[in-house]
């Protein structure tokens, strides 16, 4: 009896997202041989850019770039094969119904001008509230370039480690200590931070509403959370972590769209050796003598390698492409059907003949500081809640949170001159939605509903669309496989983040099933193009075990 064929390839990466292309370019630099399997007929996952009409071109899903380490374009030397971030100043316009409005960015001058309008003890304050996230974010990022430390007391039966992998775990655990001790005074309100609600949190901090509500978005997006559940002072601070922007928590726009990065990524991984292979769907991954050892693809193709690597979400890692649940361990399956995917997140991607004139801060003939950064339509705290309470019914809110920007402002690649692309990002949209509604019904009137509450506050927009691209979750889900419609492969909740992500014991990116790995936003440390999850696991692929 012949013994099975060896394989040929030494790891599998099932999608070409972000992640999956960091993890394939890091395998390759270490002398792997790559292949990289992607469903669609060009690689990016959601972080790609299209063409919305003829001429006119917009990051399809994510928009902004910040998370992204700087480890990950240093090795994949991103600039060389066309990365380019452009900055934004200012990086945020909050216009308010009475006419007022809040400008903010990287400059303090500014930002102690502005908020005074509405507060001094709040333009005093903020300065020092920066600072403290600031010192925070330095404390837990480096926690993030490495698989957590795993230190609950799990039953034996749950996973079985050498006594190597033991110690490493001491040695993550030591550092953790470490980087939690060197808070010292602020370590009680860092816990808050990490573990509680972000409203409490701003309330004490400040006082004027639209600097809150300003900043308390970045506390709910991709969640199905009001700003009072706890959790959110997490989603907070991540949101404020990243550097690429060109200072930390500043998020600037990538000359092309966001396709530019994984383009990059894309060329760093062909100039490497990788295999990339588009329209080339995944069907199955094969499990023999309990272990994967390749995948088949929806022609029935079979593709064999020593690894697979899974960029997709752990719901669909294993309870879809794994064809029998049996080759996983009952409480690990419970685990992965208890993950929570929330979300009540949507995209409109749009292109216009003009800027948007706000009343707050007329014009339109040239870019002015009100267009170059987010745009931010959520007025009050009350008007964040009120907007949950309508999904929280599994109903679109009748006044959406949204979040619009306009890359062309700076990016002149994107629109033909004169003209130009502007994005909206809102929630809150459910995924799940009440008996007898439809996302398919709903998607023009909803869109319609975000377009009327912009045009509000710049009564020019609705005449300049040209055309438009619209993205429900469902429309998430059916076209980028998001399980549930959740940009960030799963909630970014205390109970799965850090060694609870994708599930309690096993966040080193290694599965119960013998070389079987994941490299997605599943996995530790979350959601947002980072690429620390498709780095992390390619350096757990080649240390083994």
């Amino acid at each position: 009896m012949s013994s099975s064929p060896k394989p040929v390839l030494d790891a599998i990466v099932i999608g070409g997202g972000h992640n999956g292309l960091v993890c394939a370019a890091t395998l390759a630099a270490a002398g792997k041989r790559v292949q990289v399997l992607e469903r669609h007929h060009t690689v990016g996952g959601a972080a790609v850019t299209e063409e919305i009409i003829p001429g006119y071109r917009a990051s399809t899903a994510s928009y902004l770039v910040s998370l992204l380490l700087p480890e990950v374009v240093q090795e994949l030397e991103l600039a060389k094969h066309g990365y380019k971030v452009l900055n934004r100043n200012p990086s945020s316009f909050t216009p308010l119904p009475d006419g007022r409005s809040l400008l903010m960015g990287p400059d303090e001058a500014l930002n102690h001008r502005e908020i005074a309008k509405f507060s001094a003890r709040d333009a005093k304050a903020y300065p020092q509230y920066e600072a403290w996230l600031t010192r925070v974010a330095e404390c837990i990022e480096p926690l993030l370039t490495e698989p957590p430390a795993d230190l609950l007391p799990l039953p034996a039966h749950w996973r079985s480690r050498s006594w190597l992998s033991r110690l490493r775990e001491l040695r993550r655990g030591g550092r953790l200590y470490r980087a939690i001790r060197s808070l010292g005074d602020e370590l009680p309100q860092t816990i808050e931070l990490l573990t509680g609600a972000a409203r409490p949190i701003l309330d004490r901090w400040f006082e004027s509403d639209v600097l809150k509500a300003t900043l308390a978005t970045d506390a709910v997006i991709g969640a199905q959370q009001p700003i009072s559940a706890p959790g959110t002072g997490y989603v907070l601070l991540h949101h404020v972590m990243g550097t690429a922007g060109g200072a930390r928590g500043v998020w600037g726009y990538v000359e092309g769209g966001m396709g530019a990065i994984t383009q990059a990524m894309a060329a760093c991984c062909r100039e490497r050796g990788v295999s990339i292979r588009c329209a080339a769907e995944v069907a199955e991954i094969v499990v023999e003598r309990g272990r994967a050892v390749g995948v088949r693809l929806a022609n029935g193709e079979v593709i064999r390698a020593r690894a697979v690597i899974s960029n997709a979400t752990p719901e669909v890692t294993f309870r879809t492409l794994l064809p029998d649940a049996a080759t996983l361990p009952a409480s690990f399956s419970a685990a992965v059907a208890r993950i929570d995917y929330s979300s009540a997140s949507m995209k409109i991607n749009l292109a216009v003949s003009e800027l948007p004139d706000f009343t707050a801060l007329p014009g339109r003939a040239k870019v002015g500081p009100q267009h170059r950064g987010t745009i931010h339509i959520s007025p009050t705290l009350e008007y964040l809640e009120a907007a949950y309470d309508d999904a929280r019914r599994g109903l679109p809110s009748a006044e959406p949170i949204l979040e619009l920007t306009i890359p062309s402002s700076v990016d002149r690649t994107l629109a033909p001159a004169g003209h130009h692309i502007v994005q909206i990002f809102i929630q809150y949209a459910p995924y799940r939605l009440a008996e007898g509604l439809d996302w398919d019904q709903l998607r023009a009137p909803f869109a319609d509903r975000c377009i009327a509450a912009v045009n509000a506050y710049a009564p020019n927009f609705a005449a300049s669309i040209l055309g438009r691209q619209v993205l429900t979750p469902l429309d998430l889900e059916r076209r980028f496989a998001l399980t549930g419609g959740n940009i960030f492969h799963g909630a970014m909740a205390l109970h799965q983040l850090f060694s609870m992500r994708p599930i309690t014991g096993w966040a080193d990116y290694r599965t119960p099933l013998a070389g079987l790995y994941l490299c997605g936003s599943g996995s530790h440390p979350g959601g947002g193009v980072t690429g620390a999850p498709g780095r992390n696991a390619a350096r757990e692929v080649l240390r083994g075990g």
